[in-house]
């Protein structure tokens, strides 16, 4: 904080303002102002009110001050809530008297929160307004609103998300959009008697996805623990323990990098069926997001934050992984297609190859770089490569190929599912491949986790998983960047004072 003499001037005015106040023996910040209603609640109550009556009912609200005009023997401002709801206050010399009046010309500023009571009225101009006999502060804002006219920036938008939500609506919008999102989505699971558990952020081993982890130190235990890069061997252990209908939404972390869909922090759906198998995940999924879409939006049918629109309803595509890199580069490839020939179509592509990248991570660049671009509405990718998939079972009928598909919408990707690999033995023997990933330099691999392991030898049945982006779907719905979708997102701390 820079010194008191060293503030813009209207930070430094507005400080003698709350100095001059306590010097009056008032507080700038009580404990507690008077509110008998909400702004909200009256203008439900009096929608139908004439113009220029009073109904002679006194109400106490409260509000933040985003217009005020002083004339005289007359003043009007503008009261904000929380939820965007806005009314008007009128402040008349006859009504409040010219001492408090001279303290509401002196005292207020825009950006105050203020509590006010008086008169349900109408203006002369049909305004709905509380014609104000007293009033109180009950928060001074000593920084200033931005300028109306001027628009805060995106960078601006995510460090001060506060002021975000107080100048614009979009943002309590999409604040409040969130919430009916999880609502939704816990009522979908419910009704298919799915069951919510909790399992640990902090593990002793990470697991359950191809990611790097954060890693922190347990002085109590005197050990290395991992922030969770994904629940899913925990919920598996669930399922092993008779619990066969289960999901998570949970928080991740993944240390790596950020871009307009991508955080270190993350919020996800997991959520595993047993009996089920891929097929059942991808109706499961496609019933959660248009279930969400008809929640928030009345339809399957979203309008993104631009204007465009994007129909989530009907029956969505399907796409073989290797068919459409085939169809891409005009030959054929397929998941027995060797690491050499794989190296030969990526150089062809300009694709820069990372000599630790195995045959599948090859194939699965290729994909990303010739048929993302490609796929319009929802679209469900399907038959990864086996060996980038180490948590599940390989296709049923052809080689080389996983029952993994992943989901994009808008040329994002969405949601991931599988059926699940149940087998302990096939399972140790994964593991201990990506041990070897892990030991020769690869940070995403997985280690060899004995417990769970031993959960599986306890028997596992079939079933299938999802995997489900919280943050992606808040974007698949508005067309917003992560970044807006999070209310909070990880930005790195800015230099000296704003």
């Amino acid at each position: 904080m820079a010194d008191e003499d060293d503030l813009p001037e209207q930070l430094r005015i507005r400080r003698e303002k709350r100095a001059a106040i306590l010097q009056r023996g008032q507080d700038p910040y009580p404990v507690s102002v008077p509110r008998t209603t909400s702004l909200l609640e009256i203008r439900q109550k009096h929608k139908d009110l004439p113009i220029d009556v009073g109904t002679g009912i006194i109400e106490s609200v409260t509000g933040r001050v985003i217009i005020k005009r002083d004339t005289g023997k007359l003043c009007f401002a503008n009261l904000r809530e929380g939820d965007g709801t806005e009314l008007q206050a009128m402040f008349s010399l006859d009504k409040i008297g010219e001492e408090q009046l001279e303290l509401w010309k002196s005292d207020i500023d825009l950006g105050d929160i203020v509590s006010v009571t008086g008169e349900v009225i109408t203006s002369k101009r049909g305004e709905l307004s509380i014609l104000a006999n007293t009033f109180a502060l009950a928060a001074k804002a000593l920084r200033p609103l931005p300028v109306e006219h001027k628009p805060l920036s995106e960078e601006s938008r995510v460090r001060m998300r506060y002021v975000d939500l107080i100048v614009r609506p979009e943002a309590r919008s999409n604040a409040r959009l969130r919430p009916a999102v999880m609502q939704s989505l816990r009522s979908t699971f419910s009704n298919r008697s799915f069951i919510e558990v909790e399992t640990p952020m902090l593990q002793v081993m990470h697991g359950g996805a191809a990611a790097r982890p954060f890693k922190t130190f347990s002085n109590a235990y005197e050990m290395d623990l991992f922030l969770r890069i994904a629940p899913e061997l925990y919920l598996k252990r669930c399922v092993v323990g008779g619990l066969e209908k289960v999901f998570e939404i949970n928080r991740n972390f993944r240390n790596e990098g950020a871009d307009s869909s991508h955080s270190p922090e993350f919020a996800m759906i997991e959520t595993y069926e047993a009996y089920g198998d891929w097929d059942t995940m991808a109706e499961l999924t496609k019933s959660l997001i248009q279930d969400a879409a008809k929640a928030v939006f009345g339809s399957h049918k979203v309008k993104h934050h631009d204007g465009r629109e994007l129909d989530l309803g009907g029956s969505w595509k399907e796409i073989s992984l290797f068919d459409a890199i085939s169809d891409a580069v005009g030959e054929k490839v397929t998941g027995e297609s060797s690491v050499e020939e794989l190296k030969k179509i990526a150089t062809k592509l300009g694709i820069k190859l990372d000599p630790k990248w195995i045959k599948g991570k090859i194939a699965e660049e290729i994909f990303e770089h010739v048929a993302i671009k490609k796929l319009t509405g929802p679209t469900f990718v399907k038959g990864f490569p086996i060996d980038t998939s180490p948590l599940v079972r390989a296709h049923r009928t052809t080689a080389g190929v996983a029952e993994k598909w992943d989901l994009y919408i808008e040329g994002f990707e969405l949601a991931t599912g599988y059926s699940e690999l149940v087998d302990p033995v096939v399972q140790r023997e994964r593991l201990v491949e990506q041990a070897k990933l892990g030991a020769s330099g690869d940070l995403e691999a997985m280690g060899l986790d004995e417990d769970f392991l031993r959960a599986m030898e306890h028997g596992m049945p079939p079933m299938g998983g999802m995997g489900m982006g919280v943050d992606r779907l808040l974007m698949a719905l508005t067309g917003l960047g992560i970044r807006e979708t999070i209310l909070f997102p990880l930005v790195k701390p800015s230099t000296g004072d704003e």
